[in-house]
């Protein structure tokens, strides 16, 4: 499994980002996906996940109604719509297959940096 995330950088706040995991070495349609985030000195935070046919998605209710999970199975990549961003929501964000919908995480990307500011 291969999971190499893209799109982070630096935003001043209420501003949006997408972030793009690509995939490979898998199935891709048959696992939910998700992205997850690490701030500093805080713990890793289950932001979205979506279904293997793009059919379900869950959101943390930190980001509910200003990111939106997506996947195209045919480019093998899930993203990650990221709108109306705060200060609050720098951290580094990971994409990573799940073994369960809003469950367990089975494998990780390498994390892309999203930093708010002004």
């Amino acid at each position: 499994v291969q999971l190499v995330e893209s799109g982070g950088g630096l935003v001043q706040p209420g501003g949006s980002l997408r972030l793009s995991c690509a995939a490979s070495g898998f199935t891709f349609s048959s696992l939910a996906m998700s992205w997850y985030r690490q701030a500093p000195g805080k713990e890793r935070e289950l932001v979205a996940t979506i279904s293997g046919m793009g059919g379900n998605t869950k959101y943390a209710d930190s980001v509910k109604g200003r990111f939106t999970i997506s996947r195209d199975n045919g480019q093998r990549t899930v993203y990650l719509q990221m709108n109306s961003l705060k200060p609050e929501d720098t951290a580094v964000y990971y994409c990573a297959t799940m073994r369960t919908f809003w469950g367990t995480a089975s494998s990780w990307g390498q994390g892309t940096q999203v930093t708010v500011s002004s």
